[in-house]
């Protein structure tokens, strides 16, 4: 950490007056390699989980194109060169704010099929058939992700071809298997080559690609080809619906040539909220992203958080608790508003939240077994950002579920498979593979969005744009953003410590709290022990990407050390 950089976690803690916030801060920042300079960019901005896809983004703002048009390329770059979570068989959300000041959401999460029944992962007994909303062709959702880039494009200057070309490029041509991704291959190796089309694709010769070799994917290449010409029927209508209909149908998938040609994304009002002087612009439901944080941000007091400082035992005891009962109204109340009636103004009302924040202890755990409702996701996600000369800003994430989604690769068009189906409830009360115990909010039914964490999120001061942020990691992706934006509100972190700060997370259920390394001091988890919390270290929370614009109106990009992705400018 730069010298003005220890200067301020000094500070931090001297306003805090608490030794253990000091230490953490100060580990963090060794740990942090002495460096805490963000990529920065005069003209535009792009920040991935892939440096392909963000030099892509950057390509296309070079060439004349806007937010849109960069975002809407990236989009399908990931799919070509993060297989594991960009896609076009997935779906996802985007938020997005306008030079002129207009806000903007669109809603591509996948649909149940028209054959979806309430209790189709259960057995006779009613009990869930363990992997069979993960890894069967029952899993598999309506895919929105190509609908989706196709109308975030449309808001573009360019034409729909010259948006996929880096994509039909990277497909056609190739590109070097980074070592991330190659890992991932033969971790995946036994699970993915059970599925003829994947092995064609991914492990050629009976090998996954070691890293450096040249990965083509020439079925891909022609979907995508389809696309620029055809626009969404070159991927809902003709040769490739009847590819991914005839491929469900003859291993028992429920998604039909019908279910496709019906398939449409949908552009809500963004979810908008002020909360310490900032206006947060989010996804509404399915979203449960939005709902969530301007929950958890109203059942606590962020002036007592800045004072207590930086993962102090207070600051987390406080989110924790705010959280806890955040998950549990998320869980039990929010479903897809078509379906259901969700009381979303009662549950950040004011009057709401006071009756919530009177179960919060203050100096103790409180129990996720012991909470009643008021009255009223793989890890395998990803976000990207960018922002152009303009002023316009776009933040989308998109997903497969889980890792490489349910595993399969449709033979003669290239495209993964999603899981998606996972994320309804199979049966309330049972957890789903991110540990989310849903109720009849999120049950199956054909047509219905699943419950997505997905939160793409843009964060306006003073009326004018100031930073974006967003994650994968099922669950975890809620508390990541939330935190990332607490980074910038309460301590003034430039977007790169704000995104590689260590994180913690609590969801209801189960009742721990997870943390990163160096996330808590020693003596804060004594604290934290003493009055209850059950604790657990875990590898990683998140991997998130944000662009935040200086006072001096320079656009600086950070993508999540936790990944190997990367901010670009220019």
């Amino acid at each position: 950490m730069r010298r003005d950089g220890e200067a301020v976690v000094r500070a931090m803690a001297r306003r805090a007056g608490a030794w253990a916030v000091l230490v953490a801060l100060l580990a963090w920042a060794q740990a942090a390699a002495a460096a805490s300079v963000p990529v920065y960019g005069r003209n535009g901005m792009a920040a991935s989980a892939e440096p392909l896809a963000s030099r892509v983004g950057v390509e296309v703002l070079q060439a004349g194109g806007n937010a849109f048009d960069a975002a809407a390329a990236m989009g399908f770059a990931l799919a070509v060169v993060y297989p594991r979570a960009g896609n076009l068989g997935g779906g996802g959300f985007c938020v997005a704010l306008t030079a002129d000041g207009e806000t903007w959401a669109l809603d591509f999460r996948e649909t149940a099929p028209a054959g979806a029944t309430r209790d189709m992962f259960l057995d006779a007994e009613g009990n869930v058939v363990p992997g069979l909303s993960l890894s069967s062709y029952l899993a598999v959702g309506v895919p929105g992700s190509p609908d989706g880039l196709l109308r975030i494009a449309a808001r573009g200057k360019l034409e729909r071809a010259e948006v996929l070309a880096p994509a039909i490029r990277l497909a056609r041509q190739g590109f070097a298997v980074p070592k991330p991704l190659a890992d991932a291959l033969r971790s995946s190796e036994e699970r993915l080559t059970r599925f003829p089309g994947t092995a064609k694709v991914f492990y050629e010769g009976g090998e996954p690609p070691a890293f450096g070799a040249v990965l083509k994917q020439p079925d891909l290449a022609t979907t995508l080809e389809a696309m620029a010409r055809d626009g969404r029927a070159g991927f809902y209508e003709g040769r490739v619906a009847r590819l991914i209909a005839g491929q469900m149908k003859a291993h028992g998938g429920l998604v039909t040539r019908a279910d496709l040609a019906g398939y449409r994304s949908e552009e809500p009002p963004p979810f908008v909220f002020e909360r310490g002087g900032l206006e947060l612009i989010t996804m509404p439901l399915p979203s449960s992203g939005g709902v969530t944080m301007d929950q958890i941000l109203g059942l606590v007091d962020l002036d007592a958080l800045r004072a207590a400082g930086w993962n102090s035992a207070h600051y987390v005891q406080r989110l924790v608790e705010a959280e806890r009962l955040a998950y549990a109204d998320r869980n039990y109340f929010l479903g897809d508003p078509d379906f259901v009636d969700v009381p979303v103004q009662r549950l950040v009302s004011p009057a709401y939240l006071a009756r919530r924040r009177a179960l919060m202890p203050t100096d103790r755990a409180g129990s996720s077994a012991g909470v009643s409702h008021g009255r009223v996701e793989g890890t395998e996600t990803t976000h990207y950002a960018v922002a152009d000369r303009w002023g316009n800003v776009v933040a989308v994430t998109t997903t497969l579920n889980g890792p490489f989604g349910m595993g399969a690769v449709v033979d003669g068009a290239g495209v993964l498979l999603n899981n998606e189906m996972d994320d309804f409830a199979a049966k309330p009360g049972v957890p789903n593979m991110y540990g989310l115990t849903g109720a009849e909010a999120n049950a199956i039914a054909p047509g219905k969005r699943m419950l997505s964490s997905m939160t793409p999120t843009i964060v306006r001061r003073d009326g004018t744009f100031f930073f974006t942020t967003g994650s994968p990691g099922g669950s975890t992706i809620i508390t990541t953003v939330l935190q990332s934006i607490l980074n910038v509100a309460l301590f003034q972190m430039n977007i790169r410590d704000a995104i590689d700060a260590p994180r913690f997370h609590h969801q209801w259920l189960p009742d721990t709290v997870m943390y990163e390394e160096r996330a808590l001091s020693a003596d804060t988890r004594r604290v934290l022990e003493g009055m209850g919390y059950h604790l657990d270290e875990v590898g990683g929370l998140g991997q998130a990407a944000g662009i935040m614009v200086d006072d001096d109106g320079t656009l600086t990009g950070w993508a999540d050390r936790r990944g190997y992705g990367a901010a670009v400018g220019y």
